[in-house]
């Protein structure tokens, strides 16, 4: 709430002064006793309570009265935001060789589908303003979430992914033409795939080429992610004695993302840990940053009437009961 005649506000300072000017004993009139100790063992009546608040009625009525000529309002925003959305599609591996532990926090160790479940959801929630989709793949791929403003449910949707659960393979090119389909009737001014693997080409019926090509010709950008340290990583095995972990080569095929990123205008980019994996995602989320317009309109809504007539009223009530016995009994 603000005043649009704050300055009337000053005139509080007054109203203990005039209360007391109220309840002072020559307005009342004073009735002589001989000996005051007799009346002070006398009972407190009602009546004797009522008046005693006369001037805190008083009091209230004329602080009322004074808030509301300082003209109290409470400000009502509108705002209007016009924004270019951005689609993206978030496509990521979900073969059986994402369980390989190669990424890790200061607490744990973890594998690589929850480090891109991990920054996925920070990606989701960095970017409110935008439709964003999910495909997952390994060896076909399978839509988990299409074009979506409901962020909440896609963030739930990334969170159950699991390794495995669309077969064994890497079906890169299939996966790439499931998520350039998602995004074919969109009017967004701009629409976006990143795709995340650590594997290689060797399932589905689309090669990435091919997939990539269908992409720029859609004007669909392609941010490509390669996912996995250089040289070998531990996988963890079962065995009779429990887990195991037997070191397994990581074989990306760069020079294939590369391509494919090249072919639509994107960036090809290589995480090798969690910190690396989390800054590519946060500079594709810079590159594909739109511009927003917002302007603020702020109305005013007078609230003076209900603090003019609390005031009106009190003092009213005070005259009253001041009319009454109430007012007569001496202090």
């Amino acid at each position: 709430m603000t005043f649009r005649d704050p300055w009337w506000l000053l005139a509080l300072v007054g109203v203990p002064a005039l209360m007391w000017w109220r309840a002072r004993p020559t307005a009342r009139g004073i009735v002589w006793f001989s000996d005051g100790s007799t009346l002070a063992r006398l009972p407190r009546t009602a009546a004797v309570r009522v008046a005693a608040t006369l001037p805190v009625l008083f009091g209230a009525g004329l602080t009322c009265l004074i808030v509301a000529l300082a003209r109290p309002q409470r400000g009502i925003e509108d705002s209007v935001v016009r924004t270019e959305a951005v689609d993206i599609v978030l496509v990521a591996d979900v073969s059986p060789s994402m369980a390989a532990e190669d990424f890790s926090t200061r607490q744990r160790r973890m594998n690589r589908l929850d480090a891109a479940k991990r920054v996925m959801d920070e990606f989701v929630r960095a970017r409110p303003e935008d439709r964003i989709g999910l495909v997952v793949f390994a060896a076909w791929p399978y839509t988990a979430a299409p074009l979506t403003i409901d962020h909440a449910w896609l963030r739930q949707r990334i969170a159950e992914l699991r390794v495995g659960m669309v077969g064994d393979g890497t079906a890169i090119g299939s996966a790439l033409a499931a998520a350039v389909n998602r995004l074919r009737d969109s009017r967004a001014k701009s629409r976006v795939v990143v795709l995340l693997t650590d594997g290689m080409n060797n399932a589905g019926t689309i090669s990435p080429d091919d997939a990539a090509l269908a992409a720029a010709a859609l004007g669909v950008r392609v941010y490509t992610i390669g996912a996995g340290t250089r040289g070998t990583a531990p996988m963890p095995v079962q065995t009779p004695f429990g887990v195991q972990y037997v070191p397994q080569p990581v074989e990306i095929d760069e020079a294939l993302l590369q391509r494919m990123a090249a072919a639509t205008g994107g960036q090809y980019f290589r995480a090798t840990d969690l910190a690396s994996l989390e800054e590519v995602y946060r500079q594709i989320d810079r590159m594909e940053k739109t511009p927003i317009e917002s302007r603020r309109y702020l109305h005013y809504e007078e609230r003076f009437a209900g603090w003019a007539a609390a005031g009106a009223i009190l003092l009213l009530l005070d005259a009253a009961l001041s009319l009454s016995r109430f007012g007569r009994l001496p202090p």
